[in-house]
C-alpha cells in the first residue's frame, strides 16, 4: 500500500519540484521508500511514489519500476492478490517477488487489457515511453483513490487530495455543486470533489492521456457478468461459501503482520472465523468499545474472540481520549466525510500493535441486504401503487404525520409520498439523504439546487446492459456499491486508514463474489432474518448470540458527546460556516438550536456533517473566489 503522485506536462517544465513536495503531502502513505522519476530528454513526466511495503519488503521493489527493456515506468498503489498466478503465465526477466512488478510484465505483455486480469485493489499509472502516452488505472470497486487535476496541456494526479493541492498549482477554490451533494449525503460522488475542477477517476476505468488526446473507459459492470449461479438454496449457498473463503484465503497474503477489525457483528465475525481456519497463527483483533453500555459492543466481541482463540485488543473510549483525538483524526481527513472516525481510530491503535495489514467486514451488509433499507425499499417496489395517488391525497398524509410523529423520518415520509412515482431512482436518494432539498436551499438561499448525483448514478446504471435483469435487491445493492460504499466508506477507510500507514483489506468486495451474489434470486435473500443467506452460507461458523443480536454497527455515542463534551468545539464550527457568505446564518444556526433542544427532526449526524464541513474548509484554506489564489512560484518550491 503506497502513495502516487504525477506530473505529465507537454509544455515541457520540469517538476521535480512540484512532485517532491507532493510525495511530503503523502509521507503518512508510505514511510519505507521514497522515488521520483523524471524523462529527462522531453520533461514530460514525473512520478512520485511514497512505499509502505506489504509484499516483497526488500528494496526490490522500490518505485517508480522500470520495465526491463525500459519501454514501461510505473508507480502503483495497491495490492494484486493472483499475482503469482499470472507470473506464470508471463516469459518476463523478473528482479523482485513483488505484485507491482507483475502488472508490468503483464502491461508489457497484454497491454492495457491486462487489467481485466487483475484481481485486487489498485490505483497505478504506466508511462509508455515509446507512444509518449500515460494509462492512468483503478481497480473496479474504487477501494484504492485516484484524483486528478486537468489544466490545458499539464494533468496532474494523487492517491490524495493534500498532494494535489501541495503541487502549488491547483487552485484552492470550492465546487458549489460538490458542495450540495456534500449537504446532501455527508460526501461528494465521484467523479466530482469538493475543489472545483479536482475530480475523482471513476472505479472500473482508466484513462489514456497523450499530448493530443483524453480516453476514458470503463472496463467492468458488476452487474453483468458470464458467471452461472446454482439453481437450489444448497447449491448457492456452497458456492458463496467456496467465493468467500477463496476471497479471504487470497487477502491474507503479506510478508508483514496482520489482523482484523471486529465489531462483534455478523460480517466482522465470519471474516474473523474463516481467517482463523486458514492461519497457523493467533489472529489479532481489535475492537472499539465504550462505557455508554447501549453503543458498546465489546461483549459480542470478546465471545467471537474467544470462540477463535485471537489475540484480541479492547480499546474502550472514554469522551476525554476523543476530545484528544478529534483534532488528529480531522486534519487526516483528505476528503470531507461525516464517517470515519472509528475507522481512525481502531487503525491507529492496530498500528501501535505493530499490524501493518488488517481485515475488516465492510461490504457484507451492501451485498447481502444488510440495512434496514433494503426492506423498505422492497415494500416501496411492491406497493408502487400507492406512489401513483393523486399528489394532494399523499401530501396530506405525509403532513399529518409530520405534524404528529416530528422526526427525520416522518420528514422523509412527506418526501416520498411527494415523488411522482416509487422508482428506485426516486426512493432510494431520498432515504439515503441526510439534508432533505427543503432544508438545504434555505441553507444554500437558492430557490433550485442541482440535479441529485445519487438519482443520476441511478439513471446511467439503468441505462447498463443488465442492471434491469437484476433482482430487485440486487439493483440496491449496485446503488449501495456505487454510492454509498464507494464515496463513503471506502472513501473513509482509505484515508483514515493510511494515517497511520495501515493496509485494509476487503473480502466481500471480490469482484467474483459480488458477481456471483447479484444474480441470486430475492427469494433466497428477503423476508428473512439478517442476512440470512450468508449466515446460512458458513454453516455453523458463529456464535448464535452474534447471529441473533441486534444490530448496532460500528456507531459511537455521538448524540451524548455533541451536546457536552464536544459543545465548544462544535458550536465554534457551527458559528463559522453560518458567517461565510454561501450559507443563510440565521438558517444553520436554527439547525445546531433545534439539535440541542432535542428536536426529533435534527439528528447528531445532520449537524455533525456541517461541524466537518466547516472544519475541512479551514484545514484546507479554500476559498470561494479563484481570485484568492496564487500560484505557488517555481523558487518556492525548490
Amino acid at each position: 500500500m503506497c502513495g502516487i503522485n504525477g506530473i505529465i506536462d507537454f509544455s515541457s517544465q520540469n517538476n521535480t519540484h512540484r512532485v517532491a513536495a507532493m510525495n511530503k503531502a503523502l509521507a503518512h502513505r508510505g514511510r519505507n521508500n521514497e522515488g521520483i522519476w523524471r524523462d529527462e530528454v522531453t520533461n514530460h513526466i514525473t512520478l512520485g511514489h511514497k512505499r509502505l511495503s506489504i509484499i516483497d519488503t526488500s528494496n526490490a521493489g522500490k518505485q517508480p519500476i522500470h520495465s526491463h527493456n525500459g519501454r514501461y515506468v510505473m508507480i502503483f498503489n495497491g495490492e494484486i492478490y493472483n499475482y503469482k498466478t499470472l507470473k506464470k503465465q508471463l516469459d518476463y526477466p523478473f528482479k523482485s517477488n513483488t505484485d507491482s512488478e507483475v502488472i508490468l510484465a503483464a502491461f508489457s505483455k497484454w497491454g492495457i487489457d491486462c487489467v481485466k486480469r487483475l484481481e485486487g485493489m489498485f490505483a497505478f499509472a504506466i508511462w509508455d515511453n515509446l507512444e509518449k502516452k500515460l494509462f492512468l488505472v483503478r481497480d473496479r470497486l474504487g477501494i484504492k483513490p485516484l484524483y486528478y487535476y486537468r489544466n490545458k496541456n499539464r494533468y496532474i494526479f494523487s492517491s490524495e487530495m493534500r498532494s494535489l493541492l501541495a503541487s502549488g498549482v491547483v487552485p484552492k477554490k470550492l465546487d458549489h455543486h460538490g458542495l450540495e451533494d456534500f449537504l446532501r449525503y455527508q460526501t461528494i460522488h465521484a467523479p466530482r470533489t469538493m475543489i472545483e475542477n479536482v475530480c475523482v477517476l471513476l472505479p472500473a476505468h482508466y484513462v489514456e492521456i497523450s499530448k493530443t488526446e483524453w480516453i476514458e473507459r470503463c472496463y467492468w459492470q458488476a452487474h453483468y457478468t458470464e458467471q452461472k449461479i446454482g439453481t437450489t438454496y444448497k447449491t448457492i449457498k456452497k458456492d458463496i461459501y467456496e467465493r468467500l473463503n477463496e476471497a479471504v484465503e487470497k487477502r491474507l497474503i503479506a510478508d508483514v503482520p496482520f489482523g482484523a477489525f471486529l465489531s462483534g457483528g455478523i460480517d466482522s465475525s465470519i471474516i474473523v472465523g474463516l481467517m482463523s481456519q486458514m492461519s497457523n497463527q493467533k489472529i489479532n483483533t481489535f475492537c472499539v468499545s465504550f462505557e455508554e453500555e447501549e453503543f458498546s459492543e465489546a461483549k459480542y466481541a470478546r465471545l467471537v474472540a474467544n470462540k477463535f482463540g485471537t489475540e484480541h485488543h479492547n480499546i474502550q473510549l472514554k469522551p476525554n481520549d476523543f476530545l484528544d483525538i478529534i483534532p488528529k483524526a480531522l486534519t487526516a481527513m483528505d476528503h470531507p466525510s461525516g464517517d470515519g472516525i472509528n475507522t481512525y481510530i481502531v487503525s491507529k491503535v492496530a498500528k501501535q500493535n505493530g499490524i501493518d495489514m488488517a481485515l475488516s467486514g465492510m461490504g457484507g451488509d451492501e451485498l447481502f441486504a444488510g440495512y434496514d433499507l433494503f426492506t423498505m425499499l422492497n415494500k416501496f417496489n411492491n406497493n408502487k401503487w400507492v406512489g401513483k395517488l393523486p399528489i394532494f391525497l399523499k401530501s396530506n398524509i405525509g403532513k399529518l404525520r409530520q405534524k404528529y410523529r416530528p422526526s427525520v423520518a416522518s420528514d422523509k415520509f412527506f418526501g416520498l409520498l411527494s415523488q411522482k412515482d416509487w422508482k428506485l431512482d426516486y426512493t432510494y436518494p431520498l432515504i439515503r439523504q441526510i439534508f432533505l432539498d427543503k432544508r438545504i436551499k434555505t441553507f444554500l438561499q437558492k430557490k433550485e439546487l442541482t440535479e441529485n448525483r445519487v438519482r443520476t448514478t441511478l439513471k446511467n446504471l439503468a441505462k447498463q446492459k443488465g442492471f434491469k435483469e437484476l433482482p430487485f435487491l440486487s439493483q440496491i445493492s449496485v446503488a449501495e456499491l456505487f454510492t454509498y460504499l464507494q464515496n463513503v466508506l471506502l472513501r473513509d477507510a482509505d484515508q483514515m486508514s493510511m494515517a497511520h500507514t495501515l493496509e485494509i483489506r476487503v473480502p466481500f468486495l471480490d469482484h467474483k463474489l459480488i458477481e456471483y451474489v447479484l444474480q441470486v434470486p430475492d427469494s433466497f435473500k428477503y423476508p428473512h432474518s439478517p442476512k440470512k443467506l450468508l449466515v446460512d452460507s458458513v454453516g455453523d461458523l458463529l456464535p448464535t448470540q452474534v447471529v441473533n443480536r441486534q444490530k448496532m454497527g460500528f456507531t459511537l455515542p455521538w448524540q451524548i458527546w455533541l451536546k457536552n463534551d464536544l459543545f465548544s468545539f462544535c458550536n465554534e464550527r457551527i458559528e463559522s460556516l453560518a458567517s461565510r457568505s454561501e450559507f443563510n446564518q440565521e438558517e444553520v444556526i436554527k439547525v445546531w438550536k433545534q439539535f440541542l433542544h432535542n428536536d426529533p427532526r435534527v439528528s447528531w449526524a445532520r449537524v455533525w456533517n456541517l461541524v466537518v464541513l466547516e472544519n475541512w474548509l479551514q484545514e484546507h484554506q479554500i476559498f470561494t473566489s479563484s481570485s484568492l489564489f496564487t500560484p505557488t512560484s517555481d523558487s518556492n518550491l525548490i
